[in-house]
């Protein structure tokens, strides 16, 4: 049914992995003494891998149902997992602890959607991964930018 969808997001996806790979090879330096913005980098990366993989898999049988349920609720909540132990956060940091409890959610529902099933559930996961990128998408741009050693601050 999103066999459209699932054909450009996934490439995206990667496109979007592979330019982050490429950040985080510009700033190693910033970052390589920072075990927050090692943590970051990873989760960022996480969040750009799996949704594309998701998208693969989408793809692999169109017709089968159960196929892409079991595949989107086991990375789902490889993700929800990855990103809840990836956590950690300085006193007063307020992005990160968004971040990671906004990938968790979003992941959790993706989950939960795939295990419920249907036409409904399938397009609205569609638009969970599509926010998931964006939000991911944001906060490599926020990190990007941040000063060497320390992810942004909110606030």
């Amino acid at each position: 049914m999103l066999d459209a969808f699932y054909g450009a997001f996934s490439p995206a996806c990667f496109a979007l992995l592979g330019l982050w790979l490429v950040v985080v090879q510009i700033r190693i330096g910033d970052w390589r003494g920072s075990e927050t913005s090692k943590r970051m980098s990873y989760v960022i990366a996480l969040n750009f891998v799996l949704p594309g993989l998701m998208g693969v898999l989408a793809l692999v049988d169109t017709q089968n149902g159960t196929f892409w349920r079991v595949s989107f609720a086991i990375i789902a909540v490889g993700g929800a997992v990855g990103s809840y132990l990836m956590r950690g956060f300085r006193s007063g940091d307020r992005l990160r602890p968004a971040v990671y409890w906004m990938a968790i959610a979003l992941y959790v529902a993706i989950a939960v959607l795939a295990i419920i099933g249907g036409t409904y559930p399938l397009r609205t996961e569609a638009v969970l991964l599509t926010a998931l990128i964006f939000v991911d998408f944001n906060t490599a741009w926020l990190l990007l930018f941040s000063p060497a050693g320390d992810p942004p601050a909110a606030g």
